[in-house]
């Protein structure tokens, strides 16, 4: 049975579960990282052109109908597990509405997704700002967070969730695994509300925690339990879903809801997520092709960046810090990861032909900022096939200095975290693919 209380935070590629401290911190990790590039191995990647038959792809037709599929299978099987068929359909259930929510600026929304469409199964609580002034339907940024929606605004009418939370650096924002008032917009500079909603967006979040705890035996008290015949005594099979995808789906369910909203344009809704929800939104958006562009913020291994380097963290790391994110069968390559049958790049082509951004941090180390580059860098070809350039460089930009057309990149000074730095690239970057969104901004 889904437990209300049961609560998860959602970061990949290097942060702890808190989202606060290094993985390092939160279980005992093997070996000595590498950071250091000469000792970076000879690798080959894995042909993102070239299927398991050894067919070459040479035109968009076969990726789409032949090889996109098999990556997909690929993936599933050995990293992050298959999402099973749920044949059920969400139900949405408003919960409250300010129509002058930020100072007459937006309208907020807090609404209970029921998972399933029963009230008495698992459901998740979305918040979401709709900017005023509008004259059409606006396009949306959607991401999970980590502490709760009230963290994302200092906004007193956020309802505080009463889930389990892991505990927080800051003193008083949890306290015996529960956010206190002291957490209000304790992460409000991750979200930047009011520059989105400037900007013309709507901005819509879940707390990660919703759908399952982020330990190892969170499962039983969320979604992977819920949705299993067998429930909290399910005995995973070695392909089976992990936590990123239980998080991945459900972010597929909040934009079900985007789309029934009457102030959304869910024809163009951006998927961000940071770190170990970077990973999260990766896989997401592999697998829901109607996310219209793809953010992947600092997610590091098991996202954005190769596995193959053997950079910062590594494959050990995750399987032995964080077992639950992936499928069983990813533990085989826990210290072998040149027998991947896939690598990272091939992620990030499976949302071709859409949009997608990749995003680094010069002190982010751990989550490997040049395996990052060059991973969106051997996406291109596939981009290519669609008569579209990708990346368009071939050699990675110093600090600061985005580049990319469909396939986005910036290494942006400072340490692991979404800044507003990485928000006006990520604004800009959405108002060159989404053209029209110039024109629904509020006056």
């Amino acid at each position: 049975m889904f437990c209300r209380r049961a609560v998860l935070i959602l970061m990949s590629g290097g942060l702890c579960a808190c989202g606060f401290g290094r993985a390092g911190q939160a279980g005992a990790q093997p070996k000595v990282s590498n950071y250091d590039e000469a000792r970076v191995p000879k690798y080959e990647l894995p042909d993102a052109l070239l299927t398991q038959s050894g067919q070459r792809v040479s035109d968009a037709s076969t990726w789409q109908n032949v090889r996109r599929p098999e990556l997909l299978r690929l993936f599933e099987e050995n990293e992050y597990g298959r999402t099973p068929d749920i044949s059920t359909r969400p139900t949405f259930k408003l919960r409250s509405t300010d129509p002058q929510a930020l100072n007459g600026r937006a309208t907020r929304k807090q609404v209970t997704v029921y998972l399933t469409g029963s009230p008495d199964g698992p459901s998740m609580e979305l918040l979401l700002y709709v900017p005023n002034g509008a004259s059409a339907p606006v396009p949306a940024f959607l991401g999970l967070n980590f502490g709760g929606n009230q963290a994302v605004a200092n906004d007193p009418d956020i309802a505080i969730s009463d889930r389990w939370m892991r505990k927080n650096p800051k003193a008083g924002v949890v306290v015996d695994n529960r956010a206190t008032e002291a957490s209000r917009g304790s992460a409000a500079s991750r979200w930047q509300v009011e520059k989105v909603i400037g900007h013309g967006y709507a901005l819509a979040t879940v707390y990660y925690g919703d759908l399952e705890p982020d330990f190892a035996e969170g499962w039983k008290q969320g979604v992977r339990a819920a949705l299993s015949p067998q429930g909290a005594s399910t005995v995973f099979a070695p392909d089976a879903w992990g936590a990123i995808g239980a998080w991945a789906w459900g972010l597929s369910r909040a934009l079900d809801y985007l789309e029934q909203d009457p102030g959304i344009d869910a024809r163009h809704v951006a998927l961000i997520g940071h770190s170990r929800l970077g990973k999260t939104a990766l896989w997401a958006g592999a697998q829901d092709p109607r996310f219209a562009i793809v953010i992947s913020n600092d997610s590091g291994e098991g996202g954005a960046a190769l596995a193959r380097r053997q950079f910062g963290e590594r494959i050990e790391n995750l399987v032995t810090s964080f077992p639950h994110w992936f499928c069983l069968n990813y533990r085989r390559y826990a210290g072998h990861e040149d027998q991947l049958p896939i690598d990272q790049h091939e992620l990030i082509a499976l949302i071709a032909p859409r949009p997608v951004y990749v995003a680094s941090a010069t002190e982010d180390r751990w989550a490997d900022p040049r395996g990052e580059f060059l991973s969106a860098l051997a996406a291109d070809p596939v981009y290519r096939l669609f008569g579209l350039v990708g990346l368009g460089v071939d050699q990675m930009p110093p600090p600061d200095h985005p580049v990319g057309d469909l396939i986005g990149y910036h290494l942006r000074t400072g340490k692991h975290d979404v800044t507003a730095y990485d928000w006006d690239q990520y604004l800009r970057f959405a108002d060159r693919h989404f053209k029209h969104a110039a024109d629904s901004k509020p006056d």
